[in-house]
């Protein structure tokens, strides 16, 4: 049973490498996920017409990559802005297009909507949809074109008619929008060989600087088992928290970093969002050692690409010099730890691959988001959602 339920997961599984995804074309008058698109399973409640005039204008984003053609018929650029939710998925989008059908690019035919073209509630209106077909307008494509869009991560995709497909997102203030308690592929871990390696290039089985998940165990190393989280080409806004002496790490609002009021035995966790300068962090300048208090000087914020979330068999991980914990969107990182007891054990079974791990988020994660979501109340979860 280990093995097949291993091989549900992201990175090589017992045996025989697992084969490429079979992606399934959505039939036509079909969407994903099966609910209503203005519902929190899907894209969500509209929130209002941004018009240029209004304060949300600056909300919008210009898209300037040269792989979609825009339509861009009124010849206002209102095509080519949206949210910035709704750029990073276009973009993904585009790129498997390019590799799909090689020649190919993507289309946007409607984007911003700012002369009332669209239902009354339409997120067209918000920059949070556009309407999609391929550069070469071959409709035979379009099912599979959609189903790409489903992959690249739009919270809610129609296949709506012959003659294109819409694809939207959430807001950008949805509590379910902002994705991903993790570090940026340029953050550094350290090794037990005693050298680096960037945070887009660690396996399961790197052995990597740790501590105990409540962060009160002396520092140790301990293998990487897999990765709750990894979206390479993802960009995020994260919180750079900087602190008195030198070290600074980065990370998504959610996600859970140890800190205290600098005075002995109150050490606690924080989502990265909540740290603010004059608490302290534990930090681990140089090699293995006892961990050490630096004050937080800053907290500023910085777009990265890259979504990593390693999980490590002890629950926490030093990035930057800094000690973090393995977990996010739910403050309390032993609950975490618990639930997860049984794939530290599945991978105590198995051996841990060497290869390149999988993108997106781990199934398990998925189930316990899903449990999350059923069991807990909302006040545990970061403000931002589960998701965050």
């Amino acid at each position: 049973m280990a093995p097949a339920a291993e091989s549900c997961g992201p990175g090589r599984a017992y045996g025989k490498r697992r084969p490429p995804k079979k992606l399934v074309p959505l039939a036509y008058k079909h969407f994903s996920p099966i609910v209503a698109e203005k519902t929190l399973g899907a894209s969500g409640r509209p929130e209002g017409k941004i018009t240029r005039s209004s304060d949300r204008f600056k909300e919008l984003t210009p898209n300037y990559n040269t792989d979609i053609i825009f339509k861009d018929e009124e010849d206002t650029g209102a095509d080519r802005l949206m949210t910035q939710r709704c750029k990073d998925k276009l973009n993904s989008l585009a790129i498997s297009v390019m590799n799909m059908w090689p020649g190919v690019k993507l289309r946007v035919t409607e984007g911003w909507d700012e002369d009332g073209h669209h239902s009354e509630d339409s997120l067209h209106y918000e920059g949070r949809a556009v309407d999609i077909t391929t550069s070469d307008k071959d409709k035979n494509k379009y099912a599979m074109l959609a189903r790409l869009a489903v992959e690249a991560g739009f919270d809610w995709v129609y296949y709506e008619s012959k003659a294109h497909i819409h694809c939207s997102v959430k807001s950008e203030h949805s509590v379910a929008a902002k994705t991903g308690g993790c570090f940026p592929g340029d953050a550094l871990v350290s090794l037990a060989d005693g050298g680096t390696k960037r945070m887009s290039d660690i396996v399961p089985g790197d052995m990597v600087l740790s501590s105990s998940a409540d962060g009160l165990g002396p520092l140790t190393y301990s293998p990487v088992l897999s990765f709750m989280d990894r979206q390479p080409h993802t960009n995020k806004t994260f919180y750079v928290i900087n602190t008195s002496d030198g070290a600074s790490i980065s990370l998504t609002a959610a996600h859970l970093i140890f800190v205290s009021d600098c005075t002995k035995h109150t050490l606690r966790t924080a989502f990265a969002s909540d740290v603010r300068a004059g608490q302290c962090v534990v930090t681990a300048q140089g090699s293995r050692g006892a961990n050490m208090s630096a004050v937080v000087s800053s907290v500023t914020q910085r777009r990265s690409s890259g979504l990593y979330a390693p999980l490590t068999e002890h629950g926490a991980i030093v990035v930057d010099h800094v000690l973090a914990s393995c977990y996010a969107a739910l403050n309390r990182p032993q609950l975490a730890h618990r639930a997860l007891a049984p794939l530290r054990l599945l991978h105590g079974l198995l051996p841990l691959g060497s290869g390149e791990p999988g993108v997106g988020v781990h199934w398990y994660a998925r189930l316990l988001q899903w449990l999350g979501r059923s069991l807990l109340p909302d006040r545990l979860f970061h403000p931002l959602g589960i998701e965050a």
